[in-house]
């Protein structure tokens, strides 16, 4: 699977272990930084192209990571087709593909271990939307409101 990943400095340990730790997994990782370690860098700048990313690349998934990872989900969320679920364990990263079809997780570095950052993301990785016709409608009703909002 390809999986676009993006961090801003608060995270930037665990990015580099999530990209070791997936590749070594086989997955395709295209990280859209930071690259390296800026303590002022803002995370807009690099989480909406991975965001772009996961929208432009079909069956991929993404990974957006910050201090807390609210801030990195909330800049995600702003790009169309995006449903970005922030997760601090492992059943609420399974939750959120099974039952959101989520295309991206957001974890705050902060947050857990770089282990449980890895189990985080391998949990969602790895868990298949449900299908269920319940879970299509609500993203359904979610498409369609995203669909007729009007942007500048």
């Amino acid at each position: 699977m390809r999986v676009h990943i993006a961090t801003d400095h608060a995270a930037f340990e665990l990015k580099q272990y999530l990209v070791e730790r997936l590749t070594a997994d086989g997955h395709e990782v295209v990280d859209h930084g930071a690259s390296t370690y800026e303590s002022l860098d803002d995370y807009p700048q690099l989480i909406i192209p991975a965001a772009e990313a996961v929208v432009a690349d079909a069956g991929s998934l993404g990974v957006v990571l910050g201090g807390s990872g609210n801030g990195e989900q909330i800049a995600a969320n702003k790009v169309p087709g995006i449903r970005a679920a922030l997760a601090y364990n492992v059943e609420l990263a399974t939750l959120a593909r099974q039952h959101n079809d989520a295309n991206v997780v957001a974890l705050g570095g902060r947050m857990q271990s770089l282990e449980e950052g890895y189990a985080i993301v391998a949990a969602f990785l790895g868990t298949p939307f449900s299908g269920e016709e319940r879970h299509r409608r609500r993203i359904g009703q979610i498409s369609a409101y995203e669909g007729s909002v009007r942007r500048p």
